[in-house]
């Protein structure tokens, strides 16, 4: 039961708006009701938030901050009320987020392609200030869909003329003889994700269209050996899985007018235990060097189900003890 306290209320557009802010069957506005012990409700034009003082205060901001993320065009999702939820549980000002002033590119299907955290965000920012990125985070923090997006952006404004995207081929300990099929037919399990995050980007067509052309290339990290890539935009992805070796082969791959993004996960490298991961490697020796950027993710930045952020936290507090 809701302890009698404060009423705010809110004023709501139109229809429209209120449809987009309350989601389907009202779920964002039940998503904040079970975080906060408030009452929740619609009269005519305006949203009336009732309850204890301190957590009306609290909803207001988060419903402020949904608010200005559909009003500057953007789209809201329930995993943006669930950052929003996040960022009011740790204390952080939701108003002095905004979710919605970067957006990368629309997919063909019209869907908006945009940071969705602040850490996000900051990665952005570094994908468009510098020529060499490594991202660096847990799953599902969005490091290789929102670089391929930077990426297909800057294919489709001419920045460059065409896109490398790759990734070690071999992980787990397993070899690639192993596998039934062509040499094509064994790597491409290993690539599947970079294809398809790019069908959800360009569409398929568009893809199979460019990848015929030569516009864009996803092939194994080995096949980076011995060239010189100018005007493209070249991602290495599952980077924690290269060796040192390995590393500075596909940075010294870059030629004029490219650009590089390096994505992993140092918690998830696959390498025998007694190899040193690439990308460990490679923050040792390079973070100083100008021009290159470091952006760290973390489970607060993960966008997927709520429970993979949770995940991420019990393994960190895990690793934590263990290295303790």
């Amino acid at each position: 039961m809701v302890i009698e306290g404060k009423e705010v209320k809110l004023i709501i557009r139109d229809n429209s708006e209120a449809v987009k802010l309350f989601g389907l069957h009202d779920e964002n506005l039940r998503a904040i009701e079970a975080a906060f012990p408030v009452r929740i409700f619609s009269k005519d034009n305006e949203m009336v938030i009732a309850g204890p003082d301190q957590h009306v205060f609290k909803v207001e901001q988060v419903v402020k901050g949904m608010l200005e993320l559909l009003r500057s065009g953007g789209e809201l999702g329930r995993g943006d009320v669930t950052y929003l939820l996040r960022l009011d549980g740790e204390g952080q000002a939701v108003r002095n987020v905004s979710l919605a002033s970067d957006v990368i590119m629309q997919t063909t299907r019209g869907k908006q392609i945009r940071p969705k955290t602040a850490g996000q965000k900051r990665y952005l920012e570094a994908l468009r200030a510098h020529d060499i990125v490594f991202g660096i985070g847990p799953a599902g923090t969005g490091k290789t869909y929102l670089a391929m997006a930077h990426a297909v952006a800057a294919l489709r404004a001419r920045e460059v003329s065409r896109l490398v995207l790759t990734r070690p081929a071999v992980e787990a300990g397993e070899s690639l003889g192993f596998l039934p099929g062509d040499m094509q037919d064994k790597v491409d399990p290993y690539l599947r994700p970079l294809y398809d995050a790019l069908y959800d980007i360009m569409g398929v067509e568009t893809f199979a269209k460019n990848m015929g052309k030569g516009i864009i290339e996803v092939a194994p990290l080995a096949y980076m050996r011995g060239r010189t890539l100018d005007d493209a935009y070249v991602i290495l992805d599952e980077a924690q899985n290269t060796t040192p070796e390995q590393m500075k082969m596909f940075l010294t791959r870059l030629g004029f007018g490219s650009r590089a993004v390096v994505t992993g996960d140092l918690t998830q490298a696959d390498l025998p235990r007694s190899k040193v991961s690439g990308l460990m490697d490679a923050k040792r020796v390079l973070t100083d060097i100008e021009g290159i950027a470091f952006v760290y993710l973390s489970h607060t930045d993960v966008i997927r189900h709520a429970l993979v952020q949770k995940i991420i936290q019990a393994y960190e507090v895990n690793t934590t003890r263990e290295g303790g």
